[in-house]
């Protein structure tokens, strides 16, 4: 298999996701889920998907689709559409599945795939951590990594217009 289809491999809907995470478990895999919009994937976003795939056999990515992240973040993002940032991601070595979900939050993507650790960045507590309850009333934990001060995409964002205005 050439690494441009495993790469492609790595991006699921859903259901294919579902499947594949029974196929993990099976091999005694544990699952480690992390989610965002990383329109421009900057080093902050590297250290923290390093940290979480520490956390677990396998880490999955819940990519905030165009839609939502236009809601969260407003009309002029993303700078990048959900196809180039599921490419992006999944070329990561660390990163083992990206999936995008529709809705503002992951609420619901996490309960389809119920991971055995959410892992999130330092500028939320667990109460404020979507799926947290869930996940750790079905056994699971919840992480929180500290984050890489400087670097935020919003930051990015306002540094490139400031430069050529």
């Amino acid at each position: 298999m050439r690494a441009t289809q495993a790469i492609k491999d790595k991006i699921f809907t859903l259901n294919t996701l579902q499947k594949q995470i029974a196929a993990w478990k099976v091999a005694g895999k544990t699952i480690a889920f992390t989610n965002g919009c990383f329109d421009i994937l900057h080093e902050g976003h590297i250290y923290s998907l390093n940290q979480a795939a520490a956390e677990a056999d396998i880490l999955i990515i819940g990519v905030n689709s165009d839609a939502s992240v236009k809601r969260l973040k407003g009309p002029e993002r993303p700078v990048n559409n959900e196809i180039s940032r599921s490419i992006v991601l999944s070329n990561l070595a660390v990163v083992d599945a990206v999936v995008v979900f529709e809705e503002d939050t992951p609420l619901q993507l996490i309960k389809g795939i119920m991971p055995d650790v959410i892992v999130k960045g330092g500028d939320y507590t667990v109460e404020q951590i979507v799926g947290a309850k869930e996940v750790m009333e079905n056994g699971g934990r919840v992480v929180i990594n500290e984050l890489v001060e400087g670097f935020s995409t919003t930051g990015i964002i306002a540094h490139i217009k400031k430069s050529y205005s």
